[in-house]
C-alpha cells in the first residue's frame, strides 16, 4: 500500500499509544534460600521471578490517537489534568517514545514543555540561546541575527551572562519562551508553561504566539485558558483519558468540553445552607437551582442563558412579598438586582402556598469572571425575609467570540454584552 502525504502536512499521527506500568516491579519478602540465590545471581542476571513481583496494572496515557496538523495551522489541545496532553507533546518533541503507532513530522520543531527545557544549567543565558538554536539546526549567523531580539523580549538583559542555574523559575521561563518563539522553528509546541510567568509576561507571550501564527508557522498549544485557546486556535482537539473526544472548530469543541466538565460542579452543600436559614413567619425558601441547558451547575459559559429557579412557601397572606437575586462582582458591587414581580403594574398580594419563580440571565451578558449570586426575600417597605438569604459563587467561563481578534487583550469590564456595531467609511 502506498501512502501519499500531502505537501501541506506538518504533523501526521496514526494509532498513537503510550503505556505505563503503575508502580513498577515491587520487591517482596524473601526466604533465606531465595536471598542466597539473589546474592549469587544478581550480578549476572536481572531477577524477574525470584524476589520480584512484576507489575500487573497498566495505564494507557494515550490510546489510538490519530490526527493531522497542516502547515500554518494553530491547533489547541485541551482536557483535564492527566488527560494525556503533555504526554502527546513529549512524544512529538522526541522526549518520550510511543508504545505503539506512528508520528511523522515535517519541519524543524521548537518545544517549550516545562521551565528551562533543553537548557544546560552550567551555561549562561547567552550560551544557552546558541545551544538551543544549534539543537534546532540553525546556523550561528541565524542565531546572531535574532540574539538581541531574544534578549530584549526575555527582559533579563542584566543577567544574560549569568549561569541559568542561578535563574529564578520566572527568569527561566522568560528566556525559554523567548528562544523557542524567536529561533524560527517551523513547528512550535507550547505546553501550559506560561502559567509560571507573571500576568504581563503571559499577555506578552500570547501576543507573540499570535504573531508566530500570522507568519504561517505551525503551532500546537496546550492550555487550560479557554479564552487564549479561542483567540489563538483555528482548530482544537479535546483529549479525555488518553482518547480524542472531539476534534474540530475551536468554538464548538470548547463549548462541548466546558459543558461536559461542568456537569459535576453542582453545589451539593446548598441544602445545608437552606436549612440554616432563620425561621421566618412569612417566607420559607425550599430550594434554589442554577442551571444552564437543563444541567444544574455553578460554573457556566457566558454565551448561553443562565436560569435561576427559586422554590418557596408563602406562609401567610402578604402584600409586597418578593423573592429576588443580586449579582455582585468580586468587589461586592451589585451589578444586577431583579425581583420576581418586576413587571407587575401594582404591588401584588400573595396568597399562602408553594411557589416557583424562575429568572433568566441572557447569554453574552456576563464577562468571564467570578461573581456572587445572592438569593433573598423581602416585604416591600417593611423588612427582609429569611435572614441574609443564600450566597452562591458563580464562575463564568468564556465561549463567546467577542474580542477574538486581539489575543493579548484582557477583559476590562464586569459585563460583556454582545453589542452590534455598524462601521462605514465616509
Amino acid at each position: 500500500m502506498v501512502i501519499v502525504v500531502s505537501d501541506n502536512i506538518a504533523i501526521r499521527i496514526r494509532g498513537l499509544g503510550k503505556k505505563y506500568a503503575i508502580g513498577g516491579p515491587q520487591e517482596r519478602y524473601l526466604t533465606f534460600r531465595d536471598a542466597i540465590v539473589k546474592s549469587v545471581k544478581a550480578p549476572f542476571k536481572r531477577l524477574t521471578q525470584k524476589g520480584y513481583d512484576e507489575p500487573t496494572n497498566e495505564f494507557w496515557a494515550l490510546k489510538d490517537v490519530s490526527f493531522d496538523v497542516h502547515k500554518g495551522e494553530v491547533v489547541g489541545i485541551i482536557g483535564r489534568n492527566g488527560a494525556g496532553k503533555s504526554t502527546l507533546l513529549k512524544i512529538l518533541s522526541r522526549i518520550t517514545t510511543p508504545t505503539e503507532g506512528e508520528v511523522d513530522i515535517y519541519g524543524r520543531v521548537g518545544s517549550l514543555l516545562e521551565v528551562g527545557t533543553g537548557f544546560h544549567p552550567e551555561l549562561t543565558g547567552a550560551e544557552n540561546i546558541f545551544l538551543s538554536g544549534s539543537i534546532l539546526g540553525m546556523k550561528k549567523t541565524e542565531i546572531e541575527q535574532k540574539f538581541e531580539e531574544i534578549v530584549k523580549f526575555s527582559e533579563i538583559e542584566k543577567f544574560i551572562d549569568t549561569p541559568v542555574k542561578r535563574y529564578s523559575s520566572g527568569m527561566y521561563v522568560r528566556l525559554a519562551f523567548a528562544v523557542a518563539a524567536h529561533l524560527d522553528p517551523e513547528i512550535l509546541i507550547v505546553d501550559e508553561v506560561l502559567a509560571v510567568g507573571d500576568a504581563s509576561f503571559q499577555k506578552k507571550c500570547l501576543g507573540k504566539m499570535g504573531d508566530v501564527a500570522k507568519e504561517g508557522r505551525t503551532v500546537l498549544f496546550v492550555s487550560h485558558n479557554m479564552k487564549a485557546v479561542q483567540n489563538l486556535c483555528t482548530r482544537t482537539i479535546w483529549i479525555n483519558n488518553g482518547i480524542i473526544q472531539k476534534n474540530g472548530n475551536t468554538a464548538e469543541v470548547v463549548e462541548t468540553y466546558l459543558k461536559n466538565s461542568l456537569k459535576a460542579d453542582i453545589f451539593t452543600d446548598l441544602p445545608t445552607v437552606i436549612r440554616s436559614l432563620p425561621n421566618d413567619p412569612a417566607l420559607e425558601i425550599k430550594d434554589v437551582i442554577i442551571s444552564q441547558d437543563g444541567t444544574s451547575c455553578t460554573n457556566v459559559i457566558n454565551s448561553k442563558p443562565i436560569k435561576i429557579t427559586i422554590q418557596y412557601i408563602v406562609k401567610q397572606k402578604s402584600t409586597g412579598l418578593r423573592v429576588y437575586f443580586d449579582l455582585l462582582d468580586e468587589e461586592k458591587n451589585i451589578l444586577i438586582r431583579s425581583f420576581h414581580d418586576d413587571d407587575a403594574d401594582s404591588i401584588p398580594t400573595i396568597e399562602p402556598g408553594e411557589y416557583i419563580s424562575s429568572a433568566s440571565i441572557p447569554g453574552n451578558l456576563l464577562a468571564p469572571r467570578t461573581y456572587e449570586l445572592r438569593i433573598r426575600g423581602t416585604i416591600f417597605n417593611v423588612r427582609s425575609c429569611a435572614g441574609d438569604g443564600i450566597e452562591i459563587t458563580l464562575v463564568v467561563e468564556p465561549t463567546s467570540k467577542i474580542n477574538r481578534g486581539y489575543a493579548a487583550d484582557t477583559i476590562r469590564s464586569k459585563l460583556q454584552p454582545k453589542i452590534d456595531w455598524v462601521t462605514q467609511k465616509v
